[in-house]
């Protein structure tokens, strides 16, 4: 996870920062989902564990229901793409919020996807 953060690429849709890597092909062994996911809250604005836990379950539950457009880009191109979302708002998000944000983010990184592949 480390070589995600060191020479995967970012970008920013607020309030999320998306980092992303493409992953070797041919050290990825065919095995495993083509999108490996993960989403943090920091603690500087968000001192209780509550509060980072539903908003980590709330990205998450965004990211299930509208992943399938990804999930079939990435199975057309092969190989995997690793995915952190770190949330860098400072309000408690509501789901509609995350929902939105969320498919934007995913919008775009499906295009990378085509992009890349074409």
């Amino acid at each position: 996870m480390d070589a995600l953060f060191s020479k995967g690429k970012s970008f920013a849709v607020f309030p999320y920062r998306v980092y992303y890597l493409w992953l070797d092909p041919a050290l990825v062994n065919g095995t495993g989902s083509p999108v490996l996911f993960g989403c943090g809250v920091g603690k500087k604005h968000f001192k209780k564990a509550v509060d980072r836990n539903r908003i980590k379950r709330l990205t998450r539950e965004a990211y299930r229901t509208q992943k399938h457009e990804l999930l079939a880009a990435m199975a057309t191109r092969g190989g995997q793409l690793a995915v952190f979302f770190i949330f860098t708002g400072k309000e408690l998000p509501l789901l509609a919020d995350c929902v939105q944000t969320v498919g934007r983010t995913l919008q775009r990184l499906t295009q990378m996807v085509k992009e890349r592949h074409a």
